[in-house]
């Protein structure tokens, strides 16, 4: 692969231009009658298949071109690499339908990312690209003496990387099951393989150019569809403009919904029916048995009359999903009373800031959104898949201009997300609640196969009532070409860019995993004269299993895109950022601050974060875990009291014990000044 900057731009001219026409030839082709299901394996296939020649094309067995490409990528395209690697399945599929769901509150995802990369530019990056080494574990090793803090590092950074890919791996999954027709859990593994083909044989090398390739697919995925909509709603194809007229209609729909009677009763049985959940659940152990008393009676009494077979299905169905102890029965309760509950609650207005009844539920959603924009921002700045991308530049100076450039290029996207959820809460607010349930639009009973869209009718009026929809977040983008009567080309462009985010983000993600292992343990810790052969043997394999495992993890759906990179992001600030930042600019900070810091703010948010979430984990036969959260902090933002942790701890156990060598200040000395003789 040529670095020229002027033949790189050529090339990716030259690629962009194809696959414009790539496009328009699929439209053509859709026109005179080509299937919608050969569409989606033409973009399916065909766009892995490029990345994969990138990727073949890129291939390298140098080890500075596999961990850190070179050191020779320019600001522009390191900048719009790093926006493919950080616009994850989270950004491109999540964040609309988050927007979608919670309105105002889903702006702090906005908020705490972008503000991330000022955190980034300003205390990290160029730091961390004068000491020029691999990993951030190396920082750690070389900041803090030993292999104590480097071996914390690599723990944290494969926990941290391995909860955000099993969500990238997870949003494959759903885009082969709807437009391919794969099963889930296979889609998940053919997704897996697209993955692994540009990591395994390029590393940081391949990864970047492919990268670049994936953000120019997915930047315009994203954009044109809901362009589309706006100029089929406004007349004018620019949505982050118009969008604002689009939200005051809106609120005038919103008033007219939530005073509609049918909807009120909804609402009410959704109500009454999280009360009777309750009920069950403080009856149990004895409510599980008469409930599977009175169901086997129904089915009985059924069976003596001239109903359809249907029904009696239905109840059997019903009786056979019973859970077989009290345990289970309290936990999928309680999920279901939660569920009534949500959906019986007032409609949330999509503009009102901190909705709640009272001052002290809006002062709740109040402190989650700060908290949360927090954990974001420390979180974007401590994730050691970005921060290695800034090893990748030549210089300092072209570290910190890319990450001006990642800003710029992921603006694009974070400015057209807000603007996706109220196009496409107007479309469904107008098009599709009040219609009839016996004439909805196809892509309801496609995306319910799926299990993203759901639909129940409580009161049995034969109407759909906003409140008996229930849209999984992740469906917002995928689902917009079909809720806005767009060609079907349209919504397989939206699956080649969601694939390219997710895949981008995945390679970044295990290349991270396999070279915390490989380099920081294999190579610094076990065997420092392995030949480079053996270093690369040894992180490719390792980076086939941890592609494997994740997958396997990802098949079992266990929670939203959205949530599981939170989870991360938490994790990774936790851990990472308090000794980063003190190690960079406080020179009291020692090993043992370190360490103890990096240890108790990842178990503290661990701790906060599976007791918040999770009343059981059956799997492990653990169950009634569950906790209230301490100030109403939800299992997102659980890195707040880690990150807090970790400072208070780095400062003071640094400050009782002995202050770091003359050679670690002088080392802090280098990274810090550029006057200083470089690392």
């Amino acid at each position: 692969m040529i670095d020229s900057p002027d033949q790189l731009r050529r090339y990716y001219a030259i690629y962009t231009v194809s696959f414009f026409a790539f496009i328009l030839t699929l439209g053509v082709l859709e026109r005179y009658g080509m299937p919608p299901r050969w569409i989606g394996y033409a973009f399916l296939f065909l766009t892995i298949i490029l990345y994969a020649s990138i990727g073949v094309m890129a291939r390298t067995s140098n080890v500075a071109e596999y961990y850190v490409a070179g050191r020779r990528i320019p600001a522009v395209f390191n900048g719009m690499a790093t926006s493919a690697d950080w616009m994850s399945a989270a950004s491109f599929i999540g964040l609309a339908g988050t927007l979608y769901l919670t309105g105002y509150q889903g702006l702090a995802y906005v908020m705490g990312w972008t503000g991330g990369y000022v955190l980034v530019a300003l205390l990290l990056a160029p730091y961390l690209r004068r000491f020029g080494q691999y990993t951030i574990p190396d920082f750690l090793g070389a900041r803090y003496g030993g292999h104590a803090a480097r071996l914390v590092g690599v723990f944290a950074t494969v926990l941290a990387s391995f909860v955000y890919v099993v969500a990238q791996i997870y949003g494959v999954g759903v885009i082969t099951s709807r437009f391919v027709g794969l099963q889930f859990e296979i889609g998940v593994f053919v997704g897996l393989a697209g993955i692994l083909v540009c990591s395994f044989l390029g590393g940081m090398r391949a990864v970047t150019w492919t990268q670049v390739a994936q953000y120019l697919v997915l930047i315009v995925a994203y954009i044109a569809p809901v362009a589309m909509l706006s100029y089929k709603v406004t007349g004018v194809p620019v949505p982050q403009v118009m969008y604002g007229q689009v939200l005051q209609k809106i609120e005038s729909l919103e008033h007219r919904i939530a005073n509609d009677p049918a909807e009120i009763d909804v609402r009410q049985l959704y109500i009454a029916r999280a009360e009777a959940y309750s009920e069950q659940i403080n009856a149990l152990p004895e409510s599980l048995a008469e409930e599977r008393r009175i169901l086997s009676a129904q089915i009985n009494q059924l069976k003596n009359t001239n109903v359809q077979m249907r029904e009696v299905f239905a109840l059997e169905r019903q009786r056979r999903d019973l859970r077989k102890t009290p345990e289970a029965a309290r936990e999928h309760w309680n999920l279901m009373m939660r569920q009534a509950t949500q959906r019986g609650a007032d409609l949330t207005h999509h503009a009102e800031p901190y909705p709640g009844k009272v001052k002290a539920e809006s002062n709740t959603l109040r402190i989650n959104f700060i908290t949360l924009v927090f954990c974001l921002m420390v979180g974007t700045a401590a994730l050691p898949h970005v921060l290695m991308r800034y090893y990748t530049t030549p210089s300092v100076r072209e570290a910190r201009s890319s990450v001006f450039w990642s800003l710029l290029f992921i603006l694009a996207l974070y400015l057209t997300a807000p603007a996706y959820a109220v196009f496409t809460k107007y479309e469904i607010y107008t098009h599709l609640v009040g219609s009839t349930i016996d004439q909805l639009p196809g892509w309801v009973g496609a995306w319910g196969k799926v299990g993203l869209v759901s639909i129940e009718d409580i009161n049995r009026d034969g109407i759909l009532q906003l409140a008996e929809l229930s849209l999984n977040p992740d469906v917002i983008v995928l689902a917009t070409p079909e809720i806005a009567g767009l060609p079907y080309v349209i919504s397989g462009l939206v699956a080649a860019g969601a694939l390219a985010a997710a895949l981008s983000t995945a390679d970044g993600l295990l290349l991270t995993i396999a070279s915390a292992l490989s380099h920081d343990v294999y190579y610094k810790v076990f065997r420092p004269h392995a030949t480079t052969q053996w270093r690369l043997v040894v992180s490719k394999s390792l980076l086939l299993v941890a592609a494997v495992l994740a997958a396997m993890v990802a098949s079992q759906k266990p929670a939203t895109i959205l949530f599981m990179v939170a989870w991360a992001f938490s994790l990774a600030g936790a851990a990472f950022f308090p000794a980063l930042v003190l190690g960079i600019f406080w020179k009291r900070a020692n090993k043992a601050g370190a360490v103890s810091g990096m240890v108790i703010g990842l178990l503290v948010t661990m701790y906060y974060m599976v007791r918040v979430q999770f009343d059981a984990i059956p799997w492990l036969g653990i169950h009634g875990i569950g906790m209230e959260p301490w100030l109403g902090i939800q299992s997102t933002s659980a890195g707040v009291w880690g990150v807090a942790i970790g400072f208070l701890t780095i400062i003071a156990v640094s400050l009782f014990g002995d202050p770091p060598s003359r050679a670690t200040q002088n080392f802090v000395e280098s990274v810090r000044y550029p006057d200083s003789p470089p690392h």
